[in-house]
């Protein structure tokens, strides 16, 4: 079968042993945020929190790599496999995937045939899940690229994300949500009550609200565990993802009522979110993607 390789950007939130065991290409993408980059902080979380205390109005800037950045990532990884499959983050949020679509039409006819390029119709984990199923697929060494790739999406369906913002000025200052559900999360919040945000066909959406939720990792617990009933009553697996905004304890307190009460759910990573995705989540954020195992 085809010795087969893959390209992600940026915005998919795989740790580094995933990416250097499988020689996965990552195209960088760009953040342009100087007044927040000086200020102290391991991470940009706690640079954010310090922008706020310092009452810094400034927002993140992200740009899309360019076709050449996605271009230089095929030649590379051309000269190591037969077969590439670059996925991309949503489309509706960035120009990512036609940056991706650009950079082919730059390869021979022959290199074309050999680039797949997948709108994953997500962002973080829930683009890491994608990557991880085209993993297993390509290590079956049961199909070629054209065939993973169809087998990809008709997937893509299954994988869910949830997110819950501490507040959705940053996403909302980049474009990414509009001031209709902007404003609705915020008023669910003054209420108490925890406003849901998911991704459907990669937009950005309100999917619903939890009730009696003490806090966000309950509320998502909820979520989770409501959505994947059918499927755990059928035996299912289900691989999970929770990315968080630096606040690691809530994110294991979620990963451990997930394991007590789950059953046939595997937590498979726990991570900040990465700085791209970060800089319009904001601090506090927790967000949980899951799909069939």
């Amino acid at each position: 079968m085809e010795n087969i390789g893959l390209i992600v950007d940026e915005g998919a939130d795989l740790p580094r042993e995933i990416i250097e065991r499988y020689q996965i290409g990552v195209v960088p993408i760009k953040l342009k945020w100087p007044e927040v980059a000086v200020l102290p902080g391991q991470n940009i979380y706690q640079k954010m929190r310090e922008a706020e205390k310092r009452e810094i109005k400034s927002f993140g800037k992200t740009s899309q790599p360019s076709p050449k950045d996605f271009l230089d990532a095929y030649k590379k990884q051309l000269e190591n496999f037969e077969g590439i499959i670059c996925i991309t983050l949503t489309s509706k949020l960035s120009g990512t995937h036609n940056s991706a679509l650009q950079a082919k039409n730059f390869l021979g006819p022959e290199e074309q045939k050999k680039v797949f390029v997948i709108d994953s119709l997500s962002v973080s984990g829930g683009e890491a899940l994608l990557v991880l199923k085209a993993i297993k697929y390509i290590k079956d060494g049961k199909m070629g690229t054209g065939e993973i790739v169809k087998k990809l999406e008709k997937w893509r369906p299954k994988i869910f994300l949830r997110v819950i913002f501490k507040d959705p000025k940053w996403v909302q200052a980049a474009g990414r949500m509009s001031p209709t559900i902007a404003n609705w999360v915020r008023m669910m919040e003054k209420i108490g009550v925890r406003p849901l945000i998911g991704l459907k066909e990669g937009v950005l959406k309100s999917v619903g609200i939890k009730t009696g939720a003490k806090d966000i990792s309950v509320a998502l617990f909820k979520e989770i565990k409501e959505k994947t009933e059918k499927l755990r009553k059928q035996n299912k697996k289900i691989e999970v993802i929770i990315n968080h905004g630096d606040i690691l304890e809530t994110a294991q307190k979620l990963k451990e009522m997930i394991e007590k009460e789950l059953k046939g759910a595997k937590i498979i990573l726990i991570s900040l979110v990465n700085d791209i995705v970060g800089s319009l989540a904001g601090p506090d954020a927790l967000a949980i993607s899951w799909t069939e195992g």
